[in-house]
């Protein structure tokens, strides 16, 4: 089956748009490209005057007009021309390589979140992106002990599980036995495991799974792990390989999920994301019942130690 494209790449236009359209007839809104833009620039401005010249080096050559470093002198640290530089703070529509981006965010000593800000601005993929740390804090290890007697579990948008608690285990099995790699609900979807075994809907489910993968390749597609993931599932699965080739894309959400459990039954359930950060990163999933049969059946899955699954 073929999911609907629910997002696509905005793309900088490269003169004025032609009479009649949007852009033109409502004259009071401003292009998204060059809103865009407009804000890179006073980031940029931002960012440059809140650095003193001692802080990269730079003599300090008397009074200064205005606080923070000149454009010239970041032009200088970025080993970037005056101008081109001059025209990035202006908002103006020019072509920025990842290299230049790179250079300009070392020059102004962005930390991660500055740094990733940037890349985001420019609509450019980061060379090297900060990669976040997979692990699961004591704190959310404890709610999902508290989730019980719902299924719980911690996972990134890579759809790697980094912890589950003793419900969740009931149903896909014990990811602890799995080498670390295999700890992965597509790995799992897309080749003979429990996980599959048991997923009711998978064929549907795993169209969703590979669209919300693809959506998140657009932020991570530098990272060698994403990579090596697409990598295996691609020779692993024609399945797979079939469902990537059709370019569909789904941000991650909430939804309906059936899993046949045996000596349970079949389990209806609600899922939903709880986000663990600010960005679109690790989400605890909690499975709620659809219906008293399954609220019922719940009780069946095993209520011991919860799991964790950890990654390296």
């Amino acid at each position: 089956m073929s999911l609907t494209t629910a997002a696509a790449k905005d793309s900088a236009p490269t003169g004025a748009a032609p009479a009649g359209t949007a852009a033109t007839a409502n004259k009071g809104e401003v292009p998204a490209a060059d809103a865009r833009r407009n804000e890179l620039a006073a980031f940029l401005r931002s960012r440059r005057e809140r650095i003193a010249p001692e802080q990269v080096g730079l003599p300090l050559t008397g009074r200064r007009r205005t606080p923070g470093l000149r454009r010239e002198e970041v032009a200088q640290l970025a080993a970037v021309g005056v101008t081109w530089y001059t025209w990035l703070e202006q908002g103006r529509a020019i072509q920025v390589s990842v290299q230049v981006l790179d250079a300009v965010a070392r020059a102004l000593l962005l930390d991660p979140s500055e740094r990733a800000h940037l890349f985001a601005l420019a609509g450019a993929e980061d060379p090297t992106p900060v990669v976040e740390c997979p692990t699961v804090t004591p704190g959310v290890r404890m709610m999902l002990d508290r989730m019980a007697p719902y299924p719980a579990a911690v996972i990134n948008s890579r759809y790697d599980v980094l912890a589950s608690n003793a419900q969740y285990t009931g149903i896909v099995g014990d990811l602890e036995e799995l080498p670390h790699e295999d700890r992965n609900l597509m790995w799992l979807a897309f080749t003979p495991s429990r996980f599959h075994d048991v997923l009711v809907d998978h064929e549907y489910e795993r169209d969703v799974m590979v669209a919300r993968f693809r959506s998140g390749m657009g932020e991570h597609g530098a990272e060698p792990a994403w990579r090596t993931l697409l990598c295996r599932l691609r020779k692993a699965s024609p399945d797979f390989d079939a469902a990537w080739q059709r370019h569909d894309v789904l941000r991650p959400g909430n939804g309906l999920k059936r899993f046949l459990v045996p000596e349970v039954g079949l389990l209806r359930f609600e899922y939903t994301s709880l986000w663990l950060g600010p960005r679109q990163g690790p989400r605890m999933i909690v499975y709620t019942p659809r219906d008293e049969e399954t609220r019922a059946l719940t009780a069946r899955l095993p209520t011991g130690t919860p799991t964790a699954a950890r990654l390296r």
